[in-house]
Parts: structure tokens; sequence; C-alpha cells
């Protein structure tokens, strides 16, 4: 379970303070899978990347499974990471590396590892993205919906209990995303794994998700179950990006 206490997150550059979340508070269960929407400049991707420990928060903390993820540092931190995956906006593929080195790379990370677990577990995780047949090749050569698949394919290499991905649909067309989301549900129903979607689209969000928060301008304007929020939505900014979806 992700629990988010009283989050703030601020920026100093030595001239100006910008604060990109403020008092955020918000409870993902296990096993479910969680939308996050705003518009851009929100403060989304702020948030995931405190919940990746790629930034500590100012003030207040981000607990999984009840450890504060600040708070932890060596080991301890390491295997906090291990249970998450994030795929990345821009996918983040290593160019010069084929499909099967990029998901094979965190694992190669690991101390001691069998390079036949490995490859073993490469090829699991390809068949699973639908990409057996693309092991050998290199990014360049694959479409933007199937470098995602890859990006997802190695975000869950480390068998991680929460997968956290920013703009997961942003640079697909609306064939590839409903497969994307189709993929999603799949590896949620499958592996159990909670999923953890930050979006500006609110389609992505209706199709695939349970419950949804909203943030605006840093702070969370809105939670609850998708179908109630985005019937009789309670903030003005979920009005508003109900209004712009129309």
């Amino acid at each position: 379970m992700i629990d988010i206490q009283n989050l703030t997150k601020v920026f100093n550059d030595g001239s100006s303070r910008v604060v990109a979340l403020e008092d955020v508070s918000l409870r993902v269960e296990n096993g479910e899978v969680f939308g996050i929407i705003g518009m851009s400049g929100a403060g989304k991707s702020t948030l995931l990347r405190c919940l990746s420990v790629l930034e500590k928060p100012t003030t207040g903390r981000v607990l999984l499974d009840g450890e504060d993820l600040a708070a932890l540092s060596g080991g301890a931190l390491r295997c906090a990471r291990r249970k998450m995956g994030v795929v990345f906006q821009g996918y983040n593929l290593l160019m010069q590396k084929t499909v099967a080195e990029n998901v094979a790379f965190p694992l190669k990370l690991e101390k001691g590892y069998d390079k036949q677990a490995v490859a073993t577990r490469v090829q699991e995780l390809l068949s699973l993205v639908g990409l057996a047949d693309k092991a050998s090749a290199y990014p360049a050569q694959l479409s933007g919906g199937q470098k995602q698949r890859v990006a997802i394919a190695r975000a869950l290499a480390t068998r991680p209990e929460i997968l956290l991905c920013d703009e997961p649909t942003s640079a697909l067309d609306p064939l590839t995303t409903k497969a994307m989301l189709a993929l999603l549900q799949d590896i949620n129903r499958k592996l159990g794994v909670t999923i953890l979607i930050i979006t500006h689209e609110l389609a992505v969000v209706k199709a695939i998700c349970g419950r949804v928060a909203v943030i605006s301008d840093g702070r969370l304007a809105e939670t609850g179950e998708v179908t109630q929020v985005f019937t009789n939505p309670a903030s003005a900014e979920t009005r508003r990006l109900l209004g712009r979806e129309e």
C-alpha cells in the first residue's frame, strides 16, 4: 500500500521558490489501478518522482507498506526501490542495446546475477508484452507502441509490486493507446501488480482506473471513485477538466 501523508515539495534555485506540491495526502491500495490526473504543470510528475524516491519531499511522508521511503538508505532503500517499477514518459531506452538487453538491464545490475535466469526472465516478459519476436531488434527499429511495451517489460523485470506509469499513452495514437491500456489491465490481472497511472488524458482514467486523484496547482483537488468523480465532480478543477474534454 502507498500512503502519501501531507506531502509538500518545494524547489529553490537561490533566486526563486517554486511550490510543486503542497499538502497532498492520498492512499493507493494493493492491487488497484489508480489514476492521477491534472493539466500540464499541475505537479503530477513531481509526485511520481517522490514516489519513486528520485526526489525527497520537503515535508510530509511517502509510506510504502508502512515504511517511510525518504528515511531509508543503503540496502533498505534498494529493497524498497525493487518493489517499484517505473515507466517513464519518454521510454528512456538504451538505443545501442537490443530489446532483450534493455529488458535485462536492471537484472544485470544485481550482484551475482545468473545469466540463464536473466535470459529466461527476459523471454517471459517479452512474451507477456507481445514482443517475443523483437528480442534482437534495436529501439530505433520499433514503433512508439512497441517501445512503450519494452519500457513496461523492463519495469517489470525485478518483479515489482507497484508499476508507476508517467503519461504512458501521451505519444500514442488512439488504436495503440487502446492496446496499451488492455496490456496494463492484463498485467494487473495476471500479476496482481498495483498500477498508478499519471496522465492528463481523461479517457485513459475512465478506461482503466477504479479510483482517481485530481491534482491542480500542486494541490489535491479531489479524489474518489472514477464514476463518482467524473459524473458528479465536487471541485472546480475536475469540472474544468471535463469541460476541456467536451
